[in-house]
């Protein structure tokens, strides 16, 4: 007797088929290959857009500074085309407790400083200047902290003891002075020692004070406070007290 097929049995799919189902099921899968590439991929957007974030404030306040200012300000100092960095140079320490020994310049990163250039026998001109690098850290109030006041010797001779009590706040430094006239320089017609110099946290000297600057003189000491208030403030979101 012939026994025909139900449609139950003749809907149960045979060995081939099941093989083909299984067949297609795996070409479908996705490739192994592709995911370490897609994986590695996602990976360096997320650290670029990480590396972005994090510059970000660094970007805003010198973008803010340099280019979007108000075009009724206009700073008292010099602003420095290219802005030179730090150089790769050891200066001797003068003052302080590390006295005698020797530091790499770029160290100096991490604050603002307010730079002076004078011999170590300190003219009356070079007193001017320490005295005036000294008020004006102090009148930043709560802000002095961000600011190192810094004098740079660039001859051999010792420091006048007059000279050493008032300079317990003070960096002394001895750097050589083929360092200094490859970093440094004065206005037309003037030396080093004629002015005050700015170099901000992250080493580059972006500022030349007017030379015989006095802060006697009520206007002259506004203006350049106003210089370094500002640029306080614009770097304030990133530089912080302390190296």
């Amino acid at each position: 007797m012939t026994v025909e097929n139900s449609p139950a049995t003749s809907a149960v799919p045979t060995v081939q088929d099941q093989d083909h189902v299984l067949e297609l099921t795996v070409h479908n899968l996705p490739s192994p290959t592709t995911i370490p590439a897609e994986r590695t991929r996602m990976g360096r957007i997320k650290m670029l857009l990480v590396l972005l974030i994090c510059a970000s404030p660094v970007i805003a306040s010198y973008v803010t500074y340099y280019f979007i200012r108000p075009n009724s300000f206009h700073s008292y100092g010099e602003l420095i085309a290219g802005q030179p960095g730090l150089p790769s140079a050891q200066a001797e320490v003068l003052s302080g407790p590390q006295t005698g020994t020797t530091l790499d310049l770029p160290r100096l990163k991490g604050q603002w400083l307010l730079l002076s250039v004078a011999d170590a026998a300190c003219d009356p001109a070079c007193e001017k200047h320490l005295f005036l690098q000294r008020q004006m850290r102090e009148s930043l109030g709560a802000e002095k902290g961000r600011v190192d006041w810094v004098w740079l010797v660039p001859d051999t001779q010792a420091l006048p003891e007059r000279l050493k009590p008032a300079l317990t706040e003070a960096t002394v430094l001895r750097v050589k002075p083929e360092v200094l006239q490859t970093w440094l320089a004065p206005a037309a017609e003037h030396r080093l020692a004629d002015h005050l110099y700015l170099v901000d946290p992250m080493g580059h000297w972006m500022m030349r004070f007017p030379a015989n600057l006095d802060l006697a003189d009520a206007g002259q000491a506004k203006l350049a406070k106003k210089d370094l208030d500002r640029l306080l403030r614009a770097s304030a979101s990133w530089d912080t007290e302390g190296r």
